[in-house]
């Protein structure tokens, strides 16, 4: 009958498992990164445009309301005529 040694690997299981807890707590040299996305960035954009806009309808309201605010009509026949034509 032959005996070979004994079967190191599995001598000590919770060596192994103290080994990987170990490397798992090695600090990593990681920075916290943002990314945003395209859609997000579009988003955020848009946002910016209507803040604009409100602030121009308000403008327009405060004329409207002393009565400081005047109608081009002229300039508005032309840009319902550019809109019905498709120009």
């Amino acid at each position: 009958m032959k005996i070979h040694g004994t079967n190191q690997t599995k001598f000590n299981p919770y060596k192994d498992l103290l080994n990987k807890q170990h490397q798992q707590k090695k600090p990593m040299n990681r920075e916290d990164q943002l990314e945003i996305s395209q859609e997000a960035q579009k988003l955020q954009s848009k946002n910016k445009a209507l803040y604009h806009r409100e602030a121009k309808i308000e403008k327009i309201k405060r004329a409207i309301e002393s009565g400081e605010y005047e109608i081009d009509y002229r300039q508005t026949a032309k840009k319902m005529i550019d809109f019905w034509t498709g120009k």
